[in-house]
């Protein structure tokens, strides 16, 4: 299985979160929109993205919580800003996790400055607030896995301008710039770097589904879950289908590769989403008669 020892270090993470006696502050029913950029589009539109990691962790906390996508690719702090009464504030949701900074820095010179871009998140949050909306502010996380390089120290200000503003807000923070780094370090004491480098995303900035757990772990804290809620979440997720590979390549005839072509055409499916399903099937059997 994949990231054989990535689930060491997570439960080394939850561990540190010290047990709070103050319950999770939703209500069941309660509607959260996920604010953001690509991260957050990507998070928000698959089972194992971390808008919807933070949505079944919840449910497994047995708090059930209606989600509103509000990511968009590309978007910066004026983008969210402008779009802020049609994506969040016309849906009334209770919550809103506000996500911004990653595309204000990297974008370069089509970014957003630092003055400005606290001119943006103030507005958003101020407006949110004033609507009744609770906010939790998200760090921004890593552009590049390489805290040292040029865009991450850039967003160094921003992620502390963040800090700075939930304190002063009154608005729960999850940390994730910290939890990124943090998990980044143990990962890098016990794991060599994959193919292309990166533990926790796919190019450096978009999460894989290691990252997306380190995020949804990050925003269930940032919402006061305690170490035992917080496993009951990464329990959970274990369940969820096509997140982890046990086979880099299967090898076939070319015979048996024909005949597999010709049975996905037939089901009007791809080879690759048949042979998961089939290969699925005959782990599930093959775990049931392990257990007689």
């Amino acid at each position: 299985m994949n990231c054989p020892t990535f689930t060491a270090i997570f439960a080394g993470l939850i561990a540190t979160t010290q047990l709070l006696q103050a319950a999770i502050p939703m209500k069941p029913g309660d509607k959260v929109a996920f604010l953001g950029d690509s991260i957050t589009e990507g998070g928000q539109n698959s089972p194992s993205g971390y808008c919807q990691l933070v949505v079944s962790g919840l449910a497994a906390n047995g708090v059930t919580i209606e989600l509103l996508r509000a990511g968009i690719s590309g978007h910066k702090s004026n983008d969210m800003l402008a779009r802020l009464d049609r994506d969040v504030l016309d849906k009334k949701p209770q919550w809103m996790t506000l996500s911004c900074g990653v595309n204000d820095v990297w974008h370069g010179a089509k970014g957003v400055p630092l003055e400005d871009y606290k001119k943006n998140i103030t507005s958003i949050v101020d407006k949110a607030q004033a609507a009744g909306i609770k906010v939790v502010i998200l760090t921004s996380t890593m552009i590049g896995e390489d805290q040292p390089n040029s865009n991450n120290q850039h967003l160094v200000a921003y992620n502390d301008f963040l800090r700075a503003l939930a304190k002063d807000k009154q608005c729960l923070l999850a940390d994730l710039n910290a939890e990124m780094q943090s998990t980044l370090a143990e990962m890098a004491k016990s794991q060599p770097k994959p193919g292309n480098g990166n533990h926790l995303t796919s190019d450096g900035v978009h999460m894989n589904f290691a990252g997306n757990q380190m995020m949804a772990v990050g925003v269930l804290k940032g919402f006061g879950l305690n170490t035992a809620e917080l496993a009951k979440a990464t329990n959970a997720w274990l369940d969820i289908p096509n997140t982890a590979t046990v086979a880099a390549k299967m090898e076939l005839s070319g015979r048996q590769a024909k005949q597999l072509e010709k049975l996905a055409a037939e089901r009007k499916v791809s080879v690759g989403k048949l042979v998961n399903e089939e290969f699925g099937k005959s782990v599930d059997a093959l775990l049931q008669t392990g257990k007689r």
